[in-house]
């Protein structure tokens, strides 16, 4: 994968934590894998055309990985077909009934998510366990604050980081216990300071793919100001394998927030990272307006590229000399543009946007050959 001008530095590189790797589908999850992203349709299951429509929005947003409810018979039924429609493999929510799991599976899910607390009995885990190996589906644990098994409440009084821990765990053990390994996990809870201890502690016991959300986060700006603490915080110190930004939102949003979350961290890049300067009286042009309109306009780039656009000299230029195309504002309506981190030539205000967006296809095409060559 192509490094851009303002990909991460040794003094930034996070060590993340080994563990196994298994298939969702075509996608492998943990190990050396990328982390991937995921997101939820929020539309009905039993709307078919409606929800392969937000799948096939979700994966050009460049989802990995999209997780459908099957709360009903008819929404299993309607799940076959999306499966067959679908770009990217389909996750099954499974909630209460156990008889969903096994419908899911032989609907073509690449992975069935179970709540330990919701599903029922030992048994019953095993009914679906037995139809995910029967259909080469892997399985998520999803273990959830606001659904702990009754004993564990009754044993810590509330739920808290060890009685998610300890769910977790005891259902894993279901699964080793049924000789199934290909399973991840996650341990989420609304509150961020919860389900960082619990994801830290589970992280410490099993070197299962780590499934990392914070869920119920809120609203776009609330839930990702949550999602980026928590989530950020646990992939700093390595933890996580695949990533959900749960937003009361677009499921494209959070897709789009699950890249800047990773781009952030250089832990992935997809797509062109804008680093802009917030603007000020100093600005030579609207620097806001304008990154509004270049970020509409670059939507179409998945190339890893790196655009500086910043409004006046103070700190321009050298933002501008660490990435593959910049410009910096300067004096009488017009600016500097920098193309692979060198000054290249004058440009009117008025002309940028366009002159911008043909400079970062162009730098793309580049950055395109160059990767296919050394892939020869």
């Amino acid at each position: 994968m192509h490094d851009t001008l303002h990909s991460i530095r040794p003094w930034r590189q996070i060590d993340r934590r080994t563990s196994r790797q298994i298939m969702v589908g075509n996608v492998p999850v943990g190990g050396d894998a990328p982390i991937t992203v995921q997101t939820m349709t929020n539309t009905l299951t039993t709307d078919v055309a409606g929800t392969i429509a937000q799948v096939q929005a979700a994966a050009d947003a460049g989802a990995d990985i999209v997780r459908i409810s099957v709360p009903d018979e008819a929404s299993s039924k309607a799940l076959k077909d999306i499966v067959r429609e679908s770009p990217v493999p389909i996750v099954a929510d499974i909630h209460f009934h156990y008889k969903r799991g096994i419908e899911a599976a032989e609907a073509g899910a690449a992975c069935l998510r179970i709540n330990p607390g919701n599903i029922g009995s030992a048994d019953r885990v095993r009914d679906v366990i037995q139809a995910a190996r029967d259909h080469n589906c892997s399985i998520r644990i999803g273990v959830n604050a606001g659904s702990l098994e009754k004993h564990l409440l009754d044993k810590y009084g509330e739920p808290c980081p060890d009685a998610m821990i300890e769910s977790g765990m005891d259902h894993i053990r279901i699964l080793q216990d049924n000789d199934f390994h290909e399973f991840k996990i996650s341990c989420k809870a609304s509150d961020v300071f919860m389900a960082a201890a619990a994801y830290q502690g589970l992280a410490e016991q099993t070197d299962a793919p780590i499934h990392l959300g914070i869920t119920e986060a809120g609203g776009l700006t609330s839930g990702t100001i949550k999602s980026a603490i928590g989530l950020g915080n646990l992939l700093w110190a390595g933890i996580g394998d695949t990533i959900r930004v749960s937003l009361s939102a677009d499921p494209v949003e959070e897709v789009k927030v699950g890249y800047e979350i990773l781009k952030s961290l250089g832990l992935r890049h997809r797509g062109v990272n804008i680093i802009s300067c917030p603007s000020c009286a100093r600005q030579g042009f609207d620097v806001i307006k304008t990154v509004e309109k270049l970020e509409r306009r670059l939507e179409h780039i998945k190339t890893p590229m790196s655009l500086s656009i910043i409004g006046c000299v103070v700190n321009g230029p050298g933002e501008a000399l660490m990435t593959d195309v910049g410009f910096t504002g300067g004096g009488n309506g017009s600016g500097m543009v920098y193309l692979a981190g060198k000054q290249s030539h004058k440009l009117s205000n008025d002309q940028m946007v366009d002159h911008i967006v043909e400079q970062v296809e162009a730098r793309a095409a580049v950055i395109d050959a160059e990767a296919a060559t050394a892939a020869e």
